[in-house]
């Protein structure tokens, strides 16, 4: 008699059981493998330079043009602050500077006047001088002749051979002659004070230089007041310094904020990385220049390449706020964590990771030994 055959059911449990027994045994082979050759660092983040933006001046918040979350391009207008006394300083100075810029061609027009009539009155004046001198020696002639005339007549009256008409009619020539001398005398003298005048008039010309150049040094005052006023107006419009993402928004339209205070942070998305903590044991297997391979939770699946591009100088526990001494004398070793940057190559799309998810990253056991 033939023995019972099994089963149906019985042949499929076993065939079950023997499936999952396999099954096992490849996920223990499996993570048997990546415990022998991968090194795993969990305790990672993508991260990016989260830069705060404040303003430089006091003053009302105007408007809020972005929320948290918007994409804003580079010079886009992120917060305004009230800028009516910064636009009313700006145009106070502009105003003073444009009556410097009157009362500097006023003094340039004065000296311009000046020069021109002083050296006028300086022309004439020598002219008169030279007529003066050049009627002087024929003046001169005249009295001398006029003399000889007289002193004949009066011979010739003291000889009686001359008439007393004759002699009075010399002594007017010479008397004449003798204030021709003088007049040309006079008006040599005359001629000489006008020129010391003309002189004197245009010693105005340098105070009225000095007075230009005095000007200078208020105009370039002004303008550095000009400047920094429109360097006050220009910074009361907060700009987004690069193209980049919003994060937080710490101000609302009608707040008062003060110089300094932080009103927004972002971030630029093309300009992301990969930080971790990695133990000092494993250290070793992540020296700077390797290559590693990060994984996001975020993206289950996707794996993205990496340059191990800075190594931590120090442990982070040295950088902790609170030290931890060992008053009692019982030590127990924790295993310490060391910085680690990464760099992906190549660049992920812009957006497709953000600050602070997490990752893992990866390296083989033999990549120190490479």
């Amino acid at each position: 008699m033939a023995p019972p055959r099994p089963s149906l059911a019985r042949r499929l449990r076993l065939a079950g059981a023997a499936g999952l027994l396999l099954a096992l045994l490849a996920a223990g082979a499996w993570a048997t493998h990546r415990f022998l050759t991968i090194v795993s660092v969990d305790d990672a983040r993508v991260a990016a330079d989260m830069v705060t933006i404040a303003s430089r001046l006091p003053g009302w918040v105007a408007e809020v043009a972005v929320i948290a979350g918007d994409q804003v391009p580079g010079g886009g207008l992120l917060v305004r602050i009230d800028d009516r006394d910064s636009a009313l300083a700006l145009r106070e100075i502009e105003a003073r500077l444009g009556t410097l810029a009157a009362r500097q061609r006023e003094l340039e027009a004065r000296i311009a006047l000046v020069d021109r009539q002083t050296e006028s009155q300086q022309a004439l004046a020598r002219a008169r001088l030279e007529v003066a001198r050049a009627a002087l020696p024929a003046a001169e002639s005249d009295r001398a002749f006029a003399e000889s005339e007289f002193g004949r007549a009066r011979d010739l009256v003291a000889s009686g051979s001359g008439t007393r008409q004759r002699h009075d009619q010399a002594l007017s020539l010479l008397n004449g002659a003798r204030q021709k001398v003088l007049g040309a005398m006079a008006e040599i003298e005359a001629a000489l004070a006008q020129i010391a005048a003309a002189e004197a008039a245009r010693a105005e010309l340098l105070v009225l230089r000095r007075q230009l150049e005095a000007l200078d040094p208020a105009e370039r005052e002004l303008a550095a007041q000009r400047d920094r006023a429109a360097l006050d107006l220009r910074d009361r419009r907060i700009e987004m310094p690069f193209a980049g993402v919003v994060d937080r928004v710490f101000a609302d339209a009608g707040e008062y904020v003060a110089a300094g205070q932080r009103l927004l942070t972002l971030h630029d998305p093309a300009r992301v990385r990969v930080e971790g903590n990695v133990k000092e044991t494993e250290i070793r297997f992540f020296p700077a220049g390797s290559r590693v391979t990060v994984s996001v939770d975020a993206l289950p699946g996707r794996r993205f390449a990496g340059l191990v591009e800075r190594v931590g100088g120090a442990a982070t526990s040295e950088f902790a706020l609170l030290p931890a001494p060992n008053p009692s004398g019982n030590f127990t070793k924790i295993t310490q964590r060391i910085p680690l940057r990464v760099a992906l190559d190549p660049a992920p799309p812009p957006g497709l990771l953000r600050p602070g998810m997490m990752v893992e990253i990866e390296t083989r056991r033999g990549a120190a030994a490479d």
